[in-house]
């Protein structure tokens, strides 16, 4: 399966500390984007500070507005608030879908915890119709889990 090839190179890249962090999260978003044909927009999202909000960082795929997503709006905000992954078959069948584009049909978040904290999460939309399974978040799981030793 797909997933158990890229575990060593998400560990390679991430574990990288020649590199700095932010460039070697833009590296695992670039693996995951041209590695699985379904992912195609894939970034994370960090909380700013203490503010009740999270900020984007390194991403791949088409630009987005939204930069700056409050607790609690869109499928990013739920997942700040409820500290569980959220995958989403059908997004227009979501009340608070915050749109990046049209053709985004799915979406899963995955969020990243450092010392049980919530910090940040990673979001993927795909252009393809309910494509994410248990496989898909138990690896988004293992990459979140990895991207979080390296924010100890």
């Amino acid at each position: 399966m797909i997933f158990e090839t890229l575990k060593p190179q998400v560990i390679s890249i991430v574990s990288d500390n020649k590199i700095p962090l932010n460039e070697r999260l833009l590296d695992v978003c670039k693996l995951l984007e041209t590695s699985i044909d379904y992912y195609n927009w894939v970034g994370f999202y960090f909380r700013n500070g203490d503010k009740e909000e999270l900020i984007l960082g390194p991403y791949v795929g088409a630009p987005t507005d939204h930069t700056v997503i409050p607790f609690g709006k869109g499928i990013c905000g739920q997942v700040a608030i409820s500290n569980e992954n959220f995958v989403i078959p059908d997004v227009s069948a979501q009340d608070n879908y915050i749109a990046c584009s049209i053709t985004v049909k799915a979406e899963i978040v995955v969020p990243i915890f450092v010392n049980r904290n919530n910090i940040g999460q990673i979001d993927i939309d795909s252009n393809t119709p309910d494509p994410f399974t248990e496989d898909d978040e138990r690896f988004l799981e293992f990459v979140c889990a990895e991207i979080a030793k390296e924010m100890l």
